[in-house]
């Protein structure tokens, strides 16, 4: 790998997540959930921040951009949504390639869960940040977009490479799989939810996942099974995703 990842937690559950592009030094955070956890993170690591990559603009993911631009001096990049709560030194949207050194991400639209939301994907190293679109075992509410926009959106996430490492930006999967094995009752899933349920009890992180566990047990990318009578695979994912609105479990 070219790229390093350090991921840390903070603030309830969210996940911070600093990147070294080690050809040059250059690093990033992917969002800015807390910016002194950010700077101490920095710190211990004896890392300089270059750049900041925003996914979408809720202040548990772009609230510390004003205090890190502050303290290092670092670009702030993200979907022109971001620009609602912080400035924004370059606006990206879908098709827009942003440069870390010599580690490429191709920025990916994901709205749904915001309407600008953005994800970012590295190629080179088969991973990607999805932010709130996409999440083990889960996927974002739909604070601002459609259930066919977050379903065109996993859709486009779905098409990368099985292989690929997604870093999503919340410690969520315990929740979501009690909500899955109400939904799905395939064998895989159980099996996945009790390693789910060990490894929290443990304290241990469940992000990241694969793009390829994720199509084989989570139940919002397997709708179109799960609810074949639907009129179309937006309309299953719709069912899935109200299920999960009023899910008490």
């Amino acid at each position: 790998m070219t790229l390093t990842v350090h991921q840390f937690p903070c603030l309830s559950d969210n996940y911070g997540f600093l990147i070294r592009d080690e050809a040059s030094g250059q690093v990033a955070t992917i969002d800015t959930p807390d910016a002194q956890a950010i700077l101490a993170e920095l710190d211990t690591l004896g890392w300089s921040l270059d750049l900041i990559l925003n996914t979408h603009w809720h202040p548990d993911h772009a609230g510390g951009n004003e205090a890190l631009k502050a303290a290092t001096g670092a670009i702030i990049a993200g979907p022109s949504e971001v620009t609602r709560i912080a400035p924004l030194d370059r606006v990206v949207r879908d098709g827009d390639v942003v440069m870390l050194g010599e580690t490429r991400f191709d920025v990916i639209d994901s709205g749904g869960h915001t309407l600008g939301h953005v994800a970012y994907h590295d190629a080179a190293d088969a991973l990607a940040f999805v932010g709130d679109t996409l999440f083990a075992l889960g996927c974002g509410r739909l604070f601002e977009g459609t259930a066919e926009q977050m379903w065109d959106s996993l859709s486009r996430l779905t098409a990368l490479p099985d292989a690929t490492t997604i870093y999503c930006a919340h410690e969520y999967t315990a929740s979501n799989a009690r909500f899955a094995l109400s939904v799905d009752d395939d064998p895989a899933l159980k099996a996945r939810a009790d390693g789910v349920f060990a490894a929290r009890e443990r304290g241990e992180a469940t992000v990241p996942t694969t793009l390829a566990v994720e199509k084989a047990t989570n139940p919002f990318l397997r709708a179109p099974l799960l609810r074949p009578d639907a009129a179309s695979p937006a309309q299953a994912f719709a069912e899935i995703r109200a299920a999960k609105d009023s899910f008490k479990g």
